[in-house]
Order: C-alpha cells, then structure tokens, then sequence
C-alpha cells in the first residue's frame, strides 16, 4: 500500500539515518521503499521529510529591514569561524547579541533565514559555520552523496573539544568585536541544540542565556555547577532519542541552583521548527516556542 502522507516509522527512519545510527542512505530508501509501498513512493515521502534546500525564507536576504552578510570572525591562534551576521537596521547599536548555531547539516540557507528572523525581532545575530574548520558547510554534493549527507559527514569527524572550544572563543569574539551590545545568548537546533548545552557548561559568564531546540544533554551532566547562563530547553514530544536524556540533565541543572525552563511539545517531532520540512514542521509548536525563545532572548 502506497502513502499520501509520511507516517512516523518514516519519520523515525529518516531521524535514525541523520543521526548516524548505523543507517546509510541505501539502507534509508531500501527500508522507506518498504515502508512507502515502492520506491517511487518513498522518493515522495522523502521529500516530504526531509528539509528542503530550495524553500522560501521566511525573511528574505533583501529585506529591507536587516542588513546581512558573510563574516569571518578571527578567534585567535590562527583558528577562524566563518558565518553569516545579520541586524535589524533600527538601533543596530542598541541590539542584544545572539549566536546561532545550526543543525547537523551545517550553515544553510535556512540557518540564515533564522538569523533574519532574529534580526526583525531586534537582535544582532551570527550565524556561526562549526564546519569552518574543515573548509566550511559544503553547498554542492560529491557525485554520490548530496551537500547535505557531505555536511553530516563532515560534522562527525569534527573534534568535540576543540569544536566547543571554538564556540567559547566566538562567544569572546562577539563581546570584543562584533556590533551590538551586551554579554551574547546563544540558540541552537539539534546538533546546535546540543552545542548551547555544551557552551553553556564551557563558556561560564560568556554566556548569558541560552535556548536549545531538541539538543543532546551533555555526556557528563555534573558540569551543570559551572553554567551561568539562564537556558530555555526545547524538547519535541515524540522525540524519544533526545528526551531520554533530559531527565538527568534538568537534575542536575536544578541541584546546581540554574535558572532554567523545559518545555515539550507533544506530538511534534525532532526538528519541528524547521518549516522547510512539512513532514516534521509542527506550526503550533514551532510559534509557540519562537515565542518563547523571544521572550527568554528579551529578558
């Protein structure tokens, strides 16, 4: 029997694949023909699951309203960050900092639709590139693989300790160089998510506040005594992976005294912010968390 819409084994087996749970893309559309009654049928799901690197942005990179474009940020010791700084050209002067950190997919064009997102709002933005280190996000594929399983691969071979350490310095770097105003709070979305938990242990009073989309806790969550930082933590109801590690770290954030808020959203599915993926896209969820992302950055 063939699908008109994605079930959630389909979404389930797309999220396996993107994680890196032992599942190639020969193996993903083998088991999604399966699943989809055919193959022609899970090439349609797929496209329904998985983002789209050709959706409209939701703010448009001329828009009147920002100014944006491509940075490189010098971090010190010969290590760079590339990414991409957007601002609200109302009382850019005045504008709090923010860090975006992308999924595991790397700096794309939707990552810089956000940043856009956040610069209406009255923000200073960086979008940051974490692949920077390894010649940055790639934009085409490899013959075989598409830009974005490349992006995948590529974000596994980055070394964790110095991909943190990176995300400190640029912490540093916006304090000390980029426009706006104030000590920067940081946003993420999955493999981001993870990275604001991980800056917010390593970063200290860097850090100011941050907001992680259905991010991986910490592996050692006894670095919740060393975060100064306020965190609003987004977690997606059907998301078993990710919330299977909340519990001890929300623990350990309220024995060490962190102000933070959790907040799940039932029903909706791991990347349910990312619009470009109408499968996974939870509209309901996704504002009602923007909105709180807003008033956490605000605060």
């Amino acid at each position: 029997m063939t699908h008109s819409q994605p079930t959630q084994a389909m979404i389930d087996l797309y999220d396996r694949f993107t994680h890196g749970h032992g599942i190639d893309r020969r193996t993903l559309m083998a088991e999604m023909a399966r699943l989809a009654g055919g193959a022609a049928a899970a090439g349609s799901m797929l496209g329904l699951i998985a983002a789209r690197a050709d959706a409209a942005p939701l703010v448009a990179p001329d828009d009147r309203r920002v100014s944006a474009g491509e940075v490189v940020a010098d971090l010190g010791g010969g290590r760079t960050m590339r990414g991409y700084l957007a601002r609200s050209v109302k009382d850019p002067g005045k504008a709090a900092r923010v860090l975006l950190v992308h999924e595991n997919r790397g700096l794309n064009e939707h990552n810089r639709d956000l940043a856009r997102r956040l610069a209406v709002a009255g923000f200073m933005v960086f979008a940051a590139d974490f692949l920077t280190p390894l010649g940055g996000t790639p934009t085409e594929g490899d013959g075989t693989n598409s830009a974005e399983d490349v992006a995948r691969t590529m974000i596994g071979k980055l070394d964790r300790a110095q991909t943190v350490a990176d995300g400190v310095a640029t912490l540093k770097w916006l304090i000390e160089a980029a426009p706006g105003v104030g000590v920067p709070a940081a946003v993420g979305f999955c493999w981001g998510g993870g990275m604001v938990n991980a800056l917010a242990v390593e970063a200290g009073p860097m850090l100011r506040a941050g907001v992680a989309y259905y991010g991986a806790a910490p592996q050692d969550v006894a670095g919740a005594s060393r975060v100064k930082a306020r965190l609003l933590l987004h977690y997606a109801g059907l998301d078993e992976r990710v919330n299977a590690m909340a519990p001890a770290w929300q623990a350990a954030l309220q024995a060490a005294g962190t102000k933070f808020e959790a907040h799940t959203y039932e029903g909706a599915n791991h990347g349910f912010n990312n619009d470009t993926a109408a499968a996974r896209y939870d509209q309901a969820a996704a504002e009602l968390a923007w909105g709180r992302t807003l008033a956490w950055l605000k605060r």
